[in-house]
């Protein structure tokens, strides 16, 4: 039996998962999280009868097969699409219609960390939670990942990958592996760069009359890059309420991260108020917050670095190898490396 070990349970690393279970159904698939829960930046929250995505908002239908993933072969009950168009606003604030919309934007009712639930619901791969890697050891043709405990993980025919690239090059930095391709690629991961982003997630108990699901703002001048109406996504938010999901730009993100929380969240309401031209969003009725450190690479992972690593056993996986900061990018990098995983078997 093929025994694959995966750090991180993001969408990346779900799309393995399953692939190689629908290829494989033999291999035995160890995930190994850190946090709670699954999908990683793809994730949701629930409070006072709201549900919200409050990291990436919905998964593109640019991606064929991963549309028809999302459709037809995983269960689609709940799946629901954002119609409302997204408008844009300049570095004045200066608010103006967008593009039409391009196709399906996905959710679930239940929110977009369904994806990896779901992906991973089609596996019999063992997920624990709450468990760091710290160190990824091989010797001989034998993969070991060692947990912030100090508990061994294996040993694994292969390892997924998962995590943004700066912290796997951290991983690889510190990786018990005597290789060439170690410090070549933890070099490639640690070149990848990634903007920041602090989200400010505000609710009130009104509903809100906009002609837009959301505001972007694609010159990346202005200190707001991304607000949302969760209002617009099937069964988010109550019937006369609004929530609202306001995510800062990389500049101001990194400024303000380690800023007093209560002080952000004010500051961006303020924002909000003044994009939406609306006095009655500077004072949300309640709040909730989240920075992310590694949110949105803004390129990929080495192609010839990649396929020497994966040569070795190692199977980097997620946005940042397929370069764009996108869901579908991710789901569909872990596809196609659940594939090779199969076929190496």
């Amino acid at each position: 039996m093929t025994h694959i070990g995966i750090v991180g349970a993001g969408a990346g690393a779900a799309g393995a998962a399953y692939e190689l279970a629908r290829r494989r159904p033999d291999a035995d698939v160890t995930v190994l999280e850190k946090s709670r829960g699954v999908c990683g930046r793809a994730a949701t929250r629930r409070r006072d009868g709201c549900t919200y995505d409050y990291g990436a908002n919905y998964v593109r239908s640019e991606d064929e097969r991963v549309n028809d993933l999302l459709t037809e072969a995983l269960d689609a009950d709940g799946l629901v699409d954002v119609t409302d168009p997204i408008y844009t606003f300049d570095g004045d604030g200066k608010v103006s219609e967008g593009r039409p919309p391009s196709g399906p934007k996905w959710t679930y009712r239940r929110g977009i960390t369904q994806l990896a639930k779901r992906l991973f619901a089609e596996t019999d791969a063992t997920v624990e939670r709450e468990t760091r890697v710290e160190t990824i050891r091989k010797q001989g043709e034998s993969w070991t990942l060692v947990d912030a405990d100090g508990a061994s993980h294996g040993p694994f025919d292969a390892v997924v990958l998962n995590p943004p690239a700066p912290q796997s090059a951290e991983l690889l930095a510190d990786a018990d592996w005597d290789a060439p391709v170690r410090g070549a690629l933890r070099d490639a991961a640690a070149a990848v760069p990634y903007r920041t982003i602090w989200t400010a997630v505000l609710h009130y108990p009104f509903a809100l009359s906009k002609p837009y699901y959301a505001l972007v703002n694609p010159e990346r001048d202005h200190e707001v890059g991304w607000v949302a109406r969760e209002a617009c996504k099937p069964g988010h938010v109550p019937d006369g309420e609004s929530l609202l999901v306001v995510q800062a730009n990389d500049e101001w993100s990194r400024a303000h991260y380690d800023a007093d929380p209560d002080a952000n969240v004010a500051a961006l309401a303020d924002v909000a108020a003044d994009l939406l031209d609306d006095e009655r969003l500077r004072d949300p009725d309640w709040t909730d917050h989240q920075g992310w450190r590694y949110a949105l690479p803004d390129a990929g992972l080495d192609a010839d670095v990649r396929r020497r690593a994966e040569v070795a056993g190692l199977y980097p996986v997620g946005d940042w190898v397929g370069g764009a900061a996108r869901v579908h990018v991710a789901l569909r990098s872990g596809l196609e490396v659940g594939e090779r995983l199969a076929d190496a078997g």
